[in-house]
């Protein structure tokens, strides 16, 4: 009798499995510890939580939880619409940014075909294009940047989409408004740059690209209300592009995708902007901590200009089994190449130094 591997499409066998940071609950109960005292630096999430404004606009949501949500996200739309100054038929609304990025590979991606990404970027862009027999085309970084110049030559007459983060989500690094500028005026026309603006507004100054998209030039970008609106257990994110690519993003789009409450609660975050400021100021103040306390304690890191820091620890497996046993979760990067690091968010001022205080214990006892 065949087993269902058996019938299943043979390239779903050799497709990577995604690996989220570890929830408190799995530590806790693995490890014999009280969650109360477990602190997650692991998966870039907002310390401050949401927006006040957001929570209760999520909760109002839930006393019509019996009806089908806004399938066409209309009050979403117009919020990003006046927020972005683009039309609302610019937005495409998903279960999370993931779901966009997804998206992009049912519209562009078939058997053969390339997508360009750097190497060690976020591993989403890698499973999409596998999930639809794309091939990944990585291109090595440059002192853990991306190589934009290295991306452009890297596009054949086979390459369909150019994906970029900036800044990067394992390493937080950023590339520049001109460098990236450069690559998308290198992109033949026939290629569609997506840049993944998932840690954009913790940039003092994000590169800006409607007027590339009004102009006509083969652009999309995404974004997430998972990062510093604090809404990533809701799931809910977007991307904004030419009309023409958004409608047809749809026609891949399942109904229904963006639940209600979700749905109020982004509008409600996207227009309480003091919290947002406020997210921003905190987490800039929790980098400078842990930027002076890595310099001072000699120890490598790579300048972020997100809500985390990629800290070299030499083991970055060994760093977070030891500090998850201190009830600190990280993130270890072997996944992406980087095995000597680990990933950590911004916690806010007592979960950075009880972060910190884990993190040199266990290079004090390696070092012994």
């Amino acid at each position: 009798m065949p087993t269902y591997a058996d019938l299943v499409k043979p390239e779903l066998l050799s497709q990577p499995v995604y690996q989220p940071g570890k929830p408190i609950e799995y530590v806790a109960r693995d490890l014999g510890l009280d969650p109360s005292t477990i602190v997650k630096l692991a998966s870039n999430e907002n310390p401050l939580g949401a927006s006040p404004k957001a929570v209760a606009a999520g909760k109002a949501a839930m006393d019509s939880i019996q009806l089908y949500p806004d399938g066409g996200c209309y009050d979403l739309k117009q919020a990003l619409a006046r927020s972005l100054e683009l039309k609302p038929d610019q937005f495409i609304v998903g279960n999370g940014s993931n779901e966009v990025l997804e998206l992009l590979g049912h519209a562009f991606i078939g058997e053969g075909d390339e997508v360009v990404m750097g190497q060690g970027a976020f591993i989403v862009y890698k499973l999409v294009t596998l999930l639809f027999g794309g091939i990944p085309v990585e291109v090595p970084t440059i002192d853990y940047r991306h190589d934009l110049r290295g991306m452009a030559a890297a596009v054949t007459d086979r390459t369909k989409l150019v994906f970029l983060a900036s800044p990067d989500n394992p390493s937080g690094s950023a590339n520049t408004k001109e460098e990236i500028l450069e690559l998308i005026y290198a992109l033949p026309e026939q290629v569609v740059f997506v840049l993944d603006e998932a840690y954009s507004e913790y940039l003092d100054d994000p590169v800006d690209l409607r007027g590339l998209i009004g102009q006509g030039r083969k652009v999309f970008c995404t974004r997430t209300f998972s990062k510093i609106y604090g809404l990533a257990g809701l799931r809910i994110g977007y991307g904004y592009g030419d009309p023409e690519l958004v409608s047809l993003l749809n026609r891949a789009r399942e109904p229904f995708n963006a639940n209600a409450v979700a749905q109020a609660a982004a509008v409600a975050a996207l227009e309480d902007r003091s919290f947002v400021e406020k997210c921003r100021m905190e987490n800039a103040e929790g980098v400078m901590f842990f930027e002076k306390r890595l310099g001072s304690l000699g120890i490598e890191y790579i300048k972020t200009y997100a809500n985390f820091l990629t800290i070299n620890l030499g083991d970055g497996v060994a760093a977070f089994e030891a500090m998850q046993q201190d009830g600190v979760i990280v993130r270890p990067l072997a996944p992406y190449g980087m095995g000597e690091w680990v990933r950590i968010s911004i916690g806010t001022q007592e979960e950075n130094e009880r972060a910190l205080a884990s993190l040199t214990s266990f290079l004090s006892k390696r070092s012994v």
